[in-house]
């Protein structure tokens, strides 16, 4: 089984992602989620990330990157939207990653020195018209990390919702979601 490092977006740690947590868990891995926002959880996505831009996007990354010291090299990062960022940069700069698993967000390489590691294998999840992946250049981000790594995946869903898996927002996509998580188990499963 996979050993996965999950980031939360930028409502916090909802009961959402702790719930997708665990339907990891249940499937066999094991799995890390630390609080980037130390017990801070927002009730709306602007003010979640009003407070990420008040103590640094800088400091989300270094958190994200803290959390995987003193964790095995051969993880697998996952992040949610906002949670790409630690994700991706580890993905790319931490020798021995096993994958990456990018929800609803991708920055281009270059921004963790880029290019991506030929042997980590990534998956890249997000709806084709949602204003954040689509409309600000997550998704051109995402097909061009596709285009050039062999072991790489863009699954787009139909709908404009932005963090459509998380179950406790009413974001929340009930048709999408299971199909993005299927897709994120078959990966951890030919990962491990």
């Amino acid at each position: 089984m996979a050993e996965v490092l999950v980031f939360h977006h930028g409502y916090g740690l909802t009961a959402g992602i702790r719930e997708f947590a665990g339907r990891l868990e249940q499937a066999g891995h094991t799995v890390h989620v630390p609080d980037l926002y130390e017990g801070h959880v927002f009730d709306s996505l602007e003010a979640g990330m009003a407070h990420a831009e008040n103590i640094g996007i800088g400091t989300v990354i270094a958190r994200g990157t803290a959390a995987a010291e003193g964790l095995p090299a051969e993880l697998v990062y996952l992040g949610f939207s906002l949670g790409v960022l630690p994700a991706q940069k580890l993905a790319q700069t931490r020798p021995r990653a096993k994958g990456a698993l990018l929800l609803e967000a991708c920055v281009p390489v270059a921004e963790f020195g880029g290019p991506w590691p030929h042997e980590v294998p990534v998956q890249v999840h997000g709806m084709d018209a949602d204003p954040f992946f689509a409309g600000e250049g997550d998704l051109e981000a995402a097909r061009a990390l596709v285009g050039t790594v062999a072991d790489a995946e863009l699954f787009l869903y139909p709908g404009d919702s932005h963090l459509f898996t998380d179950s406790s927002l009413p974001s929340h996509d009930e048709h999408c979601a299971p199909q993005a998580t299927e897709r994120i188990l078959g990966f951890l499963g030919r990962v491990e």
